[in-house]
Formats: C-alpha cells, structure tokens, sequence
C-alpha cells in the first residue's frame, strides 16, 4: 500500500527508540528461549511482543492533539497505527491477562504448549515488524527452540 508507506521513515532515518525496542525486544525473546519456567517463557515471549509493537508505534505513530488524547494500550494503538497488523494486535491483547497471571507467580494460568507457542509467534511478530519496517529481518528462534525441547 503506497499511501502507507510515506507514513515510514526509510529504515536508516528509523528513531532510535524504534532500534532500541527491537533490540530490547530480541532479548526478551532469547530470555524466553532460555527460560526452563514455563510462566517466565510465556512473559518473556509476551513482553517480546509488546516490544516489537513499541518499536513500530515508534516509527509510526504522531502524539494526538492534547484534549482528544485518550488512554489506549499498546495493541489498540496498532491496530489503529497499522492496520494490516490487527489480527497480531488482538492476539497478544488476548494474552495480556495470562502474562500478568504468569508474572505474579500463578504456575497454573499457562502450560508448557503455551508458552512455547508464544515464543514462536512472538518471534514470527518480531519478524513482521521488522519487515513492516523495511528491515531486513531477523533470523528465526525455529532451530533454538526445538533444541531446547530436545535438551
């Protein structure tokens, strides 16, 4: 869609908060990997997630005038920041509630399939949002994980 693409910055003219969160992002996600409990590998993958919309959030979004501001979470704000992205937004938005069971030490709000599911779409999202902003992308976890469920 070229109406949407004047709204990127090329990606050497990215923001360094969007490098930042793509970063930061990456290592929630290798914290995840490397995480043998299962509620930290499902907050972590989490956490990775919400990075990567920051990252784009980031490059794309324009503060809104001060009197129509409103509160909105970081998915509502994708989804209305890039569109093409909704179905990821109401995806994690739908696991929002499991993380915060999981980071107050619940060990029953998400099994062992759950988390790793997360982790690979976490990672699959880092992905996208690379791509969406023009990067090249990111090698994925695949190889990492299934090592780690064999070790």
């Amino acid at each position: 869609m070229a109406s949407e693409q004047h709204l990127l910055p090329h990606p050497d003219h990215l923001p360094a908060t969007t490098h930042s969160y793509l970063r930061r992002a990456a290592e929630s996600l290798s914290e995840a990997v490397g995480s043998r409990d299962v509620a930290e590998r499902y907050a972590c993958a989490h956490v990775a997630a919400l990075r990567a919309a920051a990252a784009l959030l980031a490059a794309r979004a324009r503060p809104a005038p001060p009197r129509r501001r409103q509160q909105k979470n970081a998915w509502v704000l994708l989804t209305e920041v890039a569109p093409e992205l909704g179905e990821w937004a109401s995806f994690f938005a739908s696991g929002a509630a499991k993380r915060a069971a999981a980071e107050s030490g619940s060990t029953r709000s998400v099994t062992e399939r759950d988390a790793d599911d997360l982790v690979r779409d976490a990672d699959r999202f880092l992905a996208v949002v690379e791509q969406a902003l023009g990067l090249t992308p990111h090698v994925p976890l695949g190889d990492q994980l299934a090592g780690r469920a064999a070790g």
